[in-house]
């Protein structure tokens, strides 16, 4: 008795205990408040959304691995014999960090395999950063409020180019090398203050001694620390600013349908974290990449047939091998204009696209409300087609990367395969550009006469005249939802006379962004209803009571059907 007394009272100056340093620190910090509305947060539930998870989970991937390299490379150029256990190369005079590259994958246990995860896991984190940021751009996510997540997320993608070419330059083999060497032409080719920019980054002369010692700490410190603050306020944004959501029955500007982060989305993100994690697991095992033994150390006066970077600095490989070689001599400097504008007046403008984007659509579209309903990529005809035209000059570029390997391969000339390489990159923009559009208005057309009088079905009916006609079924209330709520803005319109040539501009760059869209089949006080519908917090009392209070049915479930007969697209 009197030990459980004692136990009952140690249990009780326990909780006493623990209920005032929370309280305490919930005074001064308002930790459970926080807490309680980051557990029940609502996540959407599409798969479109775990394209950023898969971004979250190769990084962890890359810090766990990488921590593990870090206790066995050597950061350092000084010149060694290799004696370890890869015969071919035994007695070689090799660098010490092409050395501690070879131990790692032969001598320490489980060293391959971790570092070939590591490498996979740099491959997916770059793509999968390339198609979340793409999933984003087509469906509008970046509008307003997120236009700082948007910045955040292009500065991400910077540093991810940046952190993979670091360490894919780290080994110090011969296809490193080559890239490095790339890399210093088009540092050099900078005018005026090129040299001194290679001078400053290699220590002197190329190779010199310096730049892995240098790019060491970039890569294990600098830009990964830069990294984790930077998933961390795209986090911090993603919860305060609320997540975007597909229209389906039920969604509107002002709620988030899914499930709450715990313990539901917790527990899925948590099995995709695995997955991730084995995947990753499976690559490195069993599928090979960047063998350094098999290219060997680097040495300047040497470069291997089919060098190719990885995939994604390979379009500024493809950018390097189209640009014509031709120079101009002006006020006794040199402007060698094939690394320059490939190498940095390019992903320049690529950047600074990717940066100014979100300002330029405001811009030029009337209205300046909240969004937080995706668009369908049908339905923004001219950003889904300026995404897939500068995918095609990607891929263009990218082809260009290997064009050497595809002569061989298939036995063309090389220099007619760079020629319509050349072409390619000229035409196939501007006609994927022409052709996505018209696909994204036949869609619509599609859906609006399919809106108007039914879907066909593969019912033929006989008239009484003798004719033969299709059977229509009417529209599903949850599709008719899901074509219906959305907003098409007409241009802007610039009251005459325009002020400037800015408005000029603005006034053109919106006719022709928003021009041939397809006439609206519903009425006007449906349109007043899917805008309501489609307002953010920021507008819920401009959209009247009336309207208000119909959207505001879509969010229940039993009413879910009906929002759906009511909405209609907001042309």
């Amino acid at each position: 008795m009197v030990l459980k007394r004692k136990k009952a009272r140690a249990v009780r100056l326990a909780r006493r205990s623990a209920r005032r340093t929370v309280r305490g620190l919930d005074d001064r910090l308002p930790l459970l408040e926080a807490a309680k509305a980051g557990l029940r947060k609502a996540f959407p539930d599409h798969w479109a959304f775990l394209l950023g998870e898969i971004a979250l989970y190769s990084l962890v991937v890359l810090l766990l691995t990488g921590t593990y390299l870090t206790f066995f490379f050597e950061p350092s150029m000084r010149e060694v014999t290799y004696e370890g256990s890869y015969g071919p190369l035994s007695g070689l005079r090799v660098s010490s960090a092409y050395a501690s590259t070879l131990r790692i994958s032969f001598d320490v246990r489980g060293g391959l395999l971790i570092r070939q995860m590591h490498h996979w896991a740099a491959l997916v984190f770059v793509a999968a950063i390339g198609v979340h940021m793409l999933r984003v751009f087509l469906t509008g996510a970046f509008r307003k409020p997120r236009e700082a997540n948007w910045l955040v997320g292009v500065t991400m993608l910077l540093l991810a180019l940046v952190e993979g070419f670091a360490g894919y330059s780290l080994p110090d083999d011969l296809l490193s090398g080559t890239g490095l060497r790339t890399a210093q032409g088009i540092m050099l080719s900078l005018p005026v203050v090129g040299t001194y920019a290679s001078l400053l980054v290699f220590g002197g002369e190329f190779p010199g001694q310096d730049i892995v010692p240098r790019l060491y700490p970039v890569h294990i410190l600098l830009v990964p620390g830069l990294l984790v603050a930077l998933v961390s306020l795209h986090l911090m944004l993603v919860v305060h600013l609320k997540h975007t959501q597909w229209a389906v029955p039920g969604s509107s500007g002002r709620n988030v349908l899914g499930k709450p982060f715990f313990p539901q989305y917790m527990a899925k993100s948590a099995g995709l974290l695995f997955m991730v994690g084995g995947l990753f697991g499976v690559l490195g095992a069993l599928a090979q990449i960047n063998p350094v033994w098999a290219y060997g150390p680097y040495r300047p006066d040497v470069v291997s047939i089919g060098s190719q970077p990885d995939w994604y600095v390979g379009f500024l490989e493809g950018a390097l091998r189209l640009m014509p070689g031709f120079e101009t001599r002006l006020w006794g400097h040199t402007l060698m204009w094939n690394p320059l504008v490939a190498g940095i007046v390019l992903p320049g403008l690529l950047f600074a696209g990717l940066y100014a984007y979100p300002f330029f659509e405001r811009w030029i579209t009337p209205g300046g409300g909240e969004q937080h309903l995706c668009d369908r990529p049908r339905h923004r005809p001219a950003r889904t087609a300026l995404g897939v035209a500068v995918l095609a000059g990607y891929a263009v570029l990218l082809l260009a990367g290997a064009q050497d390997v595809i002569a061989f391969v298939f036995e063309v000339p090389l220099p007619a395969l760079t020629w319509a390489l050349r072409c390619a990159l000229v035409v196939g923009p501007p006609a994927s550009f022409w052709l996505t559009r018209r696909i994204c208005l036949a869609l619509q057309h599609q859906d609006a006469e399919e809106l108007e009088s039914g879907q066909p079905t593969d019912e033929v009916r006989q008239s009484v005249e003798g004719g033969y006609h299709p059977a229509h079924r009417p529209v599903a209330r949850s599709e008719r939802y899901v074509r219906t709520v959305h907003s098409l803005p007409a241009p802007v319109r610039v009251p005459p006379p325009a002020r400037g040539w800015t408005d000029r501009l603005r006034r053109g760059l919106s006719r022709w962004y928003y021009r041939d869209q397809p006439q609206s089949p519903l009425d006007g006080a449906q349109r007043r209803r899917v805008a309501a519908v489609l307002a953010g917090p920021d507008a819920a009392g401009a959209a009247g009571a009336g309207d208000a209070g119909d959207a505001g049915d879509a969010g229940d479930a039993g009413d879910a059907a009906d929002a759906g007969e009511r909405s209609s697209t907001g042309y």
